[in-house]
């Protein structure tokens, strides 16, 4: 929403009786670079002990004199995405012991680059409305947006990126049971296009960790969201537009 972060809190749980004080070491200090790769210090924290082991942030910040909401869309605006997709099959994957190194890595990359550029291009920018892509997938998040806004989303499949390999891996089946879920709570209000397969329905839906950002820009001021967020180090998706509300179709696929 376009809000700044002041300072942070650590939050974590901590089996200390079977995992070495050495592993908590590196999740706090992973934690620590991250906050300052987002320009805030961490002032301090609360742990417990857990037999599972769970670690956040606490973070206050102070808002936008008119935060960005997710709601405000405007028909005719360029639907744009800011990070790949495809880490909730990755995640399955590394569970079940068939992902590979460089898989891994690009899923890192993108979990732990943070959406700061784009949120200070956003913030520099006229930005319609706004949300991030987390639990509930690109098609979870996007219906948000289009029923709040009562449009229509028309998106592209073919201008989305994934990280590589999790297109293989969701066509073999490697699909989680929350991106299943996500789908059929958003499948009613979706018209898919007859030529696309189920598998690839489902990476749409794919539960996200850390995902990109998706934006609503009319296209007058896209050229200078691109130009406010030309160190992007990811490729800025123009996956659809906005048009007027068609039926029950919040979302039509292509």
């Amino acid at each position: 929403m376009g809000g700044k972060p002041l300072f942070a809190l650590n939050i974590v749980a901590f089996p200390s009786d079977d995992l070495p004080l050495e592993v908590l070491s590196d999740i706090l200090r992973g934690g620590s670079d991250v906050a300052s790769k987002a320009g805030i210090p961490i002032l301090g924290g609360h742990s417990i002990k857990d037999k599972e082991p769970k670690y956040g942030l606490v973070v206050t910040g102070v808002p936008l004199e008119h935060p960005i909401q997710n709601s405000t869309a405007k028909e005719g605006d360029i639907i744009i995405l800011t990070k790949p997709l495809g880490l909730g099959i990755i995640s399955t994957a590394i569970k079940k012991n068939i992902s590979d190194e460089n898989m891994i890595k690009q899923a890192v990359d993108v979990m732990t680059y943070l959406n700061k550029d784009a949120s200070n291009a956003m913030v520099n920018t006229k930005v319609n409305a706004c949300t991030d892509i987390t639990g509930y997938g690109l098609l979870g998040h996007l219906l948000e947006m289009a029923k709040g806004s009562k449009l229509t989303a028309n998106i592209q499949f073919e201008k989305i990126n994934f990280i590589d390999g999790s297109k293989k891996l969701a066509a073999d089946g490697i699909i989680p049971g929350g991106t299943k879920k996500n789908y059929d709570f958003v499948k009613d209000n979706v018209l898919f296009s007859n030529n696309l397969e189920m598998y690839q329905k489902y990476l749409l839906a794919d539960a996200q960790t850390s995902g990109g950002l998706l934006m609503s820009i009319s296209p007058e001021n896209l050229d200078t969201f691109k130009s406010n967020l030309s160190n992007a180090k990811y490729e800025i998706m123009e996956i659809g537009d906005f048009k007027s509300l068609e039926s029950n179709s919040y979302i039509k696929v292509s």
